[in-house]
């Protein structure tokens, strides 16, 4: 009998999952604690193991398709096990096209059984050229090379445009190739421009994208800035790099100095360390500081919990764990999970001033630009100075104006008298 194989709850939050690959195909063996599926679920891919031996009979969800936890997202079975339903939903025939289609057990290769799936063919009728006859995948391709059958009017349209009929796939009964089939292969002929990169919307990007989306044309943006001088930081931080090096064997940098900062400061401003839920803004009792790091497919946000109750040491040392777990593909669900407050920092970069989206559900994100020296006025007299611009951007259903500016103006003060926060 077959065994249900359900979206997994990786999370304490989570609610979807998302099928990134499935790592059996169709027809193919299982061991119990075999890897089978990769599940993207807060932005993080997971590969979850089979609980049972067999074989994968039925995929109910596709790759890049979402289902909710505890939903069936495919059986696996014993050999011989092959619904029709499935290879109706595979190859478009319905059950009146075909009622003897069936798939016996045959010596066969599992990609020779999932091309004969998702073709209609039925393997008592090929023969094969692999060790004892075993039907390989080239075996399935030949016979259907064999079995393809055009319209007239399709078979007239792929010779004169030069397309191989054996490379369309049909829509009509029995896989029957039709005009509109030809007409459509000869689009995306030319639609695929030698020249032209096209890079698929999948996984992490996909998910970024939608989340972005739905921030920025949910939450009313406000976005206010400030420039912080940032001279005693610098000087703060030569003094504190021996001490910090010598205890954590990580370097201070100016994030965690920041990310203090911003932590004692929310604590003032509970306001700012907020979400919406429904017709009820939260409080949140913990500030929770996501840091966003980027990897080479989007952008992460593993989140440093209490961040106010940690010193510049220990924030160092779980800033530096998180941001490399993040690089290395090892976050868990539970790193990313409870965030009340991100800050987003492209320091690194010769970027001045962003407006950065809030990363929902909460209702602000800090954007730290780099710091610079620039020309200012500092008691009646020109400077040189080392400054950095921050910009605050938050859900004006959340905070108001006068609020958010309050907290920007207290953090732009502690950063510039930042010994405040060794008292």
């Amino acid at each position: 009998m077959a065994t249900e194989v359900l979206m997994p709850k990786l999370g304490a939050t989570m609610e979807s999952g998302r099928i990134m690959k499935w790592l059996k195909q169709l027809g193919e063996t299982v061991d119990s604690g075999d890897p089978l599926v990769e599940i993207m679920t807060d932005k993080i891919n997971i590969e979850v193991e089979a609980d049972t031996a067999g074989v994968l009979t039925k995929i109910i969800y596709q790759e890049d398709e979402e289902a909710n936890v505890g939903e069936i997202i495919g059986y696996i079975g014993q050999e011989g096990e092959v619904e029709l339903s499935t290879v109706y939903s595979e190859t478009g025939l319905l059950p009146q096209d075909e009622p003897t289609l069936h798939f016996p057990k045959v010596r066969r290769t599992p990609a020779a059984r999932k091309l004969a799936i998702s073709r209609g063919v039925n393997l008592e009728d090929v023969k094969g050229t692999g060790p004892q006859g075993r039907i390989q995948r080239k075996d399935v391709e030949e016979f259907t090379k064999k079995i393809v059958k055009p319209t007239p009017l399709a078979s007239k349209i792929a010779k004169d445009q030069n397309i191989d009929v054996a490379s369309i796939k049909g829509s009509g009964v029995n896989g029957k190739i039709l005009r509109s089939d030809v007409v459509e292969k000869l689009n995306e002929l030319e639609t695929s421009l030698p020249a032209t990169e096209r890079i698929k919307v999948q996984g992490i990007r996909k998910i970024v994208s939608q989340r972005m989306a739905q921030s920025a044309f949910t939450a009313p943006h406000v976005t206010i800035m400030t420039e912080v001088d940032m001279s005693n930081v610098i000087e703060m931080r030569k003094q504190l790099l021996p001490g910090i090096e010598k205890q954590t064997n990580l370097r201070l940098s100016y994030t965690e100095i920041i990310m203090k900062t911003v932590a004692q400061t929310l604590r003032k401003h509970p306001k700012i360390n907020a979400s919406l839920n429904g017709d009820e803004i939260i409080l949140h009792s913990q500030v929770n500081i996501g840091l966003a790091v980027s990897i080479p497919d989007g952008l992460l946000v593993p989140v440093v919990k209490t961040a106010d109750q940690k010193g510049l040491a220990e924030l160092t040392k779980e800033c530096k764990r998180l941001s490399g777990l993040t690089r290395d593909g090892k976050l868990q669900p539970d790193d990313m999970a409870s965030g009340t407050f991100t800050i987003s920092n492209l320091g690194m970069y010769a970027v001045d001033t962003f407006t950065p989206i809030i990363n929902q559900p909460e209702s602000a994100i800090l954007g730290v630009g780099r710091i610079h020296e620039k020309v200012v006025g500092v008691n009646g007299k020109i400077e040189l100075r080392s400054m950095v611009s921050l910009s605050l951007a938050f859900d004006h259903r959340v905070i108001d104006g006068a609020p958010a500016a309050a907290f920007l103006t207290e953090l732009k003060e502690m950063l510039e008298n930042p010994y405040q926060l060794l008292v």
